[in-house]
Formats: structure tokens, sequence, C-alpha cells
């Protein structure tokens, strides 16, 4: 039966795109649903200064444009994850077992963390992900206000099926991820029972990652869980409300700028670097890189 419509694959590949198939549709249709759903809830009224309907409507703009472009990418990881599954995988984990679904959500959560922490110090990477930084207001539109590049992402859970992990599983444990983050975008709630807070990414956690005060900076990375930042270093509580956005705003509600301005700004940048090194540090430098010369060339304050 799946030979008629998986001809083209190597008779390995053939099941584990077969049974991703399925999960795969549904899960798009489950974010689709999210994103509209959300759409609805965020024409209520907000606290005062947690809303600017234009700037609302860009962000769902952005995220509805999003779910299309990652279903794009999301089609190429099925096949790339097939292969390796099939392939280079030393065994095959049973997709109908507790552990499974454990090692499958845990790590996608904590290869979310480490790419959403190499986003914020990668420019390159930073390029795509900024656009979802981009809104100086926090609320639900905001959780839809997601990057058109999602080949990061992509990359990053590869270890996920070459530990055996399905295809399939591998997909639904993104869009869990996924879907848990849109309900931290929010100024509605306050901070939860402590035990909660210690565990899990909450509104007021991912409030401070969204803050682009000093103080908040960097901080904050996790995806359902907030323990990884623990670990790692990264934990910074809320002791006041945020100023959202980025430490250099756009200030445009054009979609596409938000989405690339960051790259135009690297090239602009290299193009004008004397210096290898300086070409490699304008890419892969930290957001707002310069060369030694120009930090201590230019006024403090």
């Amino acid at each position: 039966m799946t030979g008629s419509v998986l001809d083209f694959l190597p008779p390995p590949m053939r099941d584990p795109v077969f049974f991703a198939i399925p999960f795969f549709l549904v899960l798009l249709t489950v974010e689709w649903v999210a994103a509209r759903r959300l759409q609805h809830i965020e024409s209520q009224r907000e606290p005062a200064g947690a809303f600017n309907a234009r700037d609302a409507w860009t962000s769902i703009s952005m995220g509805l444009v999003s779910i299309l472009t990652m279903g794009g990418w999301k089609l190429l990881a099925l096949l790339g994850y097939a292969a390796i599954y099939a392939y280079l995988a030393p065994w095959h984990l049973p997709g109908n077992r507790w552990y499974t679904w454990v090692i499958a959500i845990v790590g996608v959560d904590l290869l979310f963390y480490a790419y959403h922490r190499i986003a914020h110090r990668v420019r390159l990477i930073w390029a795509t992900h900024q656009a979802h930084h981009s809104s100086e207001y926090y609320n639900f539109a905001t959780a839809l206000r997601q990057k058109w590049n999602n080949s990061g992402e992509i990359l990053i859970w590869i270890p996920l099926p070459l530990l055996g992990i399905p295809p399939w599983l591998v997909f639904t444990s993104f869009s869990l991820n996924l879907v848990y983050q849109f309900w931290v975008h929010t100024e509605r709630v306050g901070k939860l029972w402590r035990p909660i807070e210690f565990i899990f990414n909450t509104p007021s956690h991912h409030r401070v990652h969204h803050g682009r005060d000093q103080l908040y900076l960097d901080r904050n990375y996790g995806g359902i869980l907030i323990i990884w930042d623990r670990m790692f270093g990264t934990f910074q509580p809320e002791v006041f409300r945020p100023h959202y956005g980025l430490t250099k705003q756009v200030d445009t509600f054009n979609i596409w700028k938000l989405q690339t301005h960051e790259y135009v700004a690297i090239a602009r940048d290299v193009r004008r670097a004397g210096r290898w090194r300086d070409r490699l540090g304008y890419v892969f430098g930290p957001p707002g890189w310069q060369p030694a010369e120009v930090r201590r060339i230019q006024p403090v304050g």
C-alpha cells in the first residue's frame, strides 16, 4: 500500500515516512487552529499598554505565513529524519512505550534550549530569530510572531531520529513544545505556585526572556522546562515589568522587513569590513559584535 505513494523512496525509508505523514498533517492543522484561536482571544481587551491592534495584526500575519513556511521545512525534515532513522540509527525505540515519549519530549526541549541559546549568541542565527522579539508588546499575538526560516531547528533535532526515535514522534514532540509556548506569551498571568515556577517555563519567566532591559538580556531560553536555565546558568527571575522588543527597534509593521532587516545589516557590515576576521565576526559573533578598534573609538554612553 505504501509503495504506490512512496515509490520514489528507498524501501527502508517508506515505513518511517508513511507513519509520519498523518502526524505531520494533523499537527500542522493543530498549529493552525491554535493560531486562529489566539487571534480570536487577542481581539479581547488587554491590560493598558499591553496591546496595539496594528502590532497584533502584524504578529498574526507573520504567524500565519510561518505555519506555511514551517510546513515546507518539516517536509524536508520528514525525508531527512526518515533516512537517518532507517539507515543510521543503531536501534529503533518503540513509539508505543512511555519512556520513548519521555525521551522524545525532554530531548526536543533540551535541544530547543540549546538552539535558542545559540540563536541569541550567533548573529547569523539571530537574524532569523530576532523577528520573534521585534514587538514592543507582549501578548498572545506576540507568540505568533514567528520566523520563516526553521532550518536551524530542523538541524538541531537530528540527534533524535539518530537515537532511534520515530520521525512521527519527533514531529509530535516538536508541535507539543510549540503549542505549549503559546500560552506563556501573556501579561494576564502572574507568578504561579512555586514548584511550577521552579520546573516549568511560565509567563513570568518568558516575559523576562522578551525584555530588552540589561538585567533580562539573554536569559530564560527554556521552552517547556525552565530547569535547563537553572542548570546552565541562564535563569533570571522577573523582578520588574520588562520593556519589550529589540535593543535597537526596527519601527515598522512591514512583515518582510521585520523578517529580513538583520540579514541586510549583516551583509552591509560584511561588505564594509576590511579583514576576513572582521567579516567572520559580523556573521558568527554575537549580535552587536564589532572589531576591538571600533569599540575603542566609540564614545561611552
